[in-house]
């Protein structure tokens, strides 16, 4: 009953993809080659240059270029989205709703004749597309004289050095299609109509607003409790209430105050935005060069608060501005207050504010910076606001000492910590094997456990009082700090570590694992998997998936490092991952009909594709298949991205009782 259920349910490939291809012939001998894409809502397509391990780059591919030379490389034009993946360990680049790619020519001679074609990766947050083509041919005149025509480009010499031996290269892959059609060749009915059982997709997130606004509430709220700030605010209020006799002034003032320190830290952030540029920013903050200036950064910043020495602006500013306060009145006199604050706060707020600026600009947005220094803004002033309102709350206020600087002493344990993950970036785009997974992670222990040690009062820095005691709210953080270092311990010898895995480097960085519960495939050929499996009697597990598919990995750290699943894989499965972006090449290419169009197959992972869209009909991936390996009959219906693990247990045991 499974078996008909299966069968007579109706697949459908996506197609959320639709681009266009011209050539636009430019002044004199420039024209461009043209690629334009309208995306579906929830999908995006990433753009060129993201490199070998990443997700599928576009990347342009000539068949012939007779009498035009390529100029540059293929560009990718337009609103490109750019954000860190922790599981990729590098920086994604796609585009949203439009895309545009374009590549340079020049025409050398009179005729030319163009045929190319543009392979792109595409994928939303539950799926993702196998490479795909589009491809552009173009003939005709190029206004380009006779006279003026330039030697053979690299790629004409090439083509007809090879004219003679292509005769044979037909007949070759005319033979080779003819020993692949059991593969490639749709079957008759065995793996058809496999029942899709999608979930809604949504579309990719980005970090929203008001999440920014709150890392920056948070940032200011932090950074009010350090002796550069906390001390300030007495002295800030009661100079208002003495001044004005009248608390209606006062608090008028104190509000215009709160309100200029709001109006200072925004336009800080759009400052250190229109400098760089909104990309220009986010690409610093992806960049491998500026990733360990960053990391160096922080380092600095640490020190800065564990007392090695105090970051000061030059005190020429200070008094400057504290004297032009002074000397006028009204409004200006208090923004200049204001002014003077953030001035001398400098050594307590910079590093926090250099932090926040550099998390938020991965935002690639103008305003982002802005909305962080709001929310940081308006931490800092809002106790100015409220003890003017409430003056008798200054009274139960906690008072300035020691305490403060254990708050910096913590910050600079944090920073020191994220130092390492933004060294971490630079390590992996250079492939330097610094910075692996277990040195990672032994390096975080250290800092969490002396961070525990320091709150417990066993480890002093220069500006801590020799006779302070741990107070409760220091031991429950120092609980915490050890119990965090503690639970880090098992990723020495290759453990998850789920709850830091967007930090870790990969954990194919790692050098040493004792961990045994993986789940990896012996076989990455369809042909040799199958045999295998009815040579040991087992149903065969396919997972179509890609090596820039980012939900592949996350269904396989999420889903297959349950030990229940691990067992049923491993053990009562022949597991056969078939990569549809493997660019090994072909011995020859294969000519297939497809819809009613020939195609050309030239790489592994392109026969891969092909095998998944003619017998699953679908083109995404994850996408599992349960199948009896001497039949071909689908055991149970397909799965694609779901981190639901009972499900894919269900999914797994369904498979084997009606292999049984």
């Amino acid at each position: 009953m499974l078996l008909l259920v299966v069968l007579m349910a109706h697949a459908q490939l996506m197609n959320p993809v639709h681009f266009t291809s011209e050539l636009k012939k430019g002044k004199g001998t420039e024209a461009e080659l043209v690629f334009a894409a309208r995306i579906d809502r929830g999908w995006h397509v990433y753009a060129t240059d993201l490199g070998q391990d990443g997700p599928i780059e576009a990347t342009l591919n000539v068949v012939k270029l007779s009498g035009a030379e390529l100029v540059g490389k293929l560009q990718s034009v337009g609103n490109v989205v750019k954000k860190y993946d922790a599981m990729f360990g590098m920086e994604l680049r796609y585009f949203e709703q439009t895309a545009m790619f374009v590549q340079k020519i020049r025409f050398t001679k009179p005729d030319y004749d163009i045929d190319c074609y543009l392979e792109y990766g595409a994928c939303n947050d539950r799926s993702c597309l196998p490479p795909t083509q589009v491809e552009l041919k173009a003939q005709g005149k190029s206004g380009v004289k006779a006279a003026e025509s330039l030697a053979p480009t690299p790629q004409e010499k090439a083509e007809e050095k090879q004219a003679k031996p292509q005769a044979a290269a037909d007949t070759a892959i005319a033979a080779s299609q003819q020993q692949t059609d059991t593969l490639t060749a749709t079957p008759s009915g065995l793996w058809k109509g496999v029942r899709q059982e999608r979930a809604a997709e949504q579309s990719p997130a980005s970090m929203p607003w008001w999440l920014i606004f709150l890392e920056g509430l948070l940032g200011g709220f932090v950074a009010l409790f350090t002796p550069c700030v906390w001390p300030i605010i007495p002295m800030t209020v009661s100079f208002f209430l003495k001044r004005n006799k009248e608390q209606k002034k006062a608090v008028g003032e104190a509000m215009t105050y709160g309100l200029s320190i709001v109006v200072i830290y925004v336009l800080l952030g759009l400052v250190v935005t229109l400098l760089f540029g909104a990309s220009a920013l986010n690409a610093l903050s992806t960049n491998a060069v500026f990733n360990i200036f960053f990391a160096l950064l922080l380092v600095v910043f640490a020190a800065s608060f564990f007392g090695a020495f105090e970051l000061t602006l030059p005190s020429s500013w200070t008094n400057k501005i504290d004297q032009k306060s002074e000397n006028t009145s009204g409004l200006l006199a208090i923004f200049l207050m204001a002014f003077t604050l953030a001035l001398v706060s400098f050594s307590c707020t910079g590093p926090i504010i250099g932090f926040l600026l550099v998390a938020v600009s991965v935002q690639g947005s103008i305003v982002a910076p802005a909305i962080g220094m709001l929310g940081f803004a308006i931490a800092l002033a809002i106790p100015f606001t409220l003890f003017a309102l409430f003056p008798s709350w200054l009274k139960r206020a906690p008072k300035s000492g020691s305490w403060m600087n254990t708050v910096k002493v913590t910050l600079g344990f944090i920073e020191l910590a994220f130092a390492l993950k933004f060294f971490s970036v630079a390590d992996l785009a250079y492939g330097w094997h610094l910075l692996d997974r277990e040195v990672f992670i032994v390096l975080w222990i250290v800092i969490f456990a002396l961070l525990g040690v320091y709150l417990l009062g066993w480890l002093k820095f220069p500006h801590d009082d020799e006779g302070h005691r741990t107070n409760v709210p220091q031991f429950f953080l120092a609980m915490g700090s050890l119990a965090f270092a503690l639970y880090m311990v098992p990723g020495l010898w290759g453990a998850p570590l789920k709850a830091i895995s967007a930090f870790t480097p990969p954990m194919n960085t790692q050098d040493f694992s004792l961990y045994k519960g993986t789940v990896e495939a012996k076989y990455k050929d369809f042909d040799a998997g199958m045999a295998a499996a009815v040579a040991e009697g087992k149903p065969v597990l396919i997972d179509f998936t890609g090596f820039g598919c980012v939900n592949c990995r996350k269904m396989e750290a999420a889903v297959w490092t349950d030990p229940q699943v691990q067992d049923l894989i491993n053990n009562k499965y022949v597991l056969i991952s078939l990569y549809v972006d493997d660019k090994t090449p072909l011995p020859q290419p294969i000519n297939v009909m497809e819809n009613g169009q020939q195609r050309t197959l030239r790489t592994v992972g392109d026969r891969w594709s092909y095998l998944q869209r003619t017998r699953v009909g679908q083109n995404t991936q994850p996408c599992y298949v349960l199948l009896n390996p001497k039949t071909e009959e689908v055991l149970a219906p397909l799965r694609s991205y779901d981190e639901n693990i009972g499900a894919y247990v269900d999914f797994l045991k369904s498979g084997l009782t009606h292999f049984r």
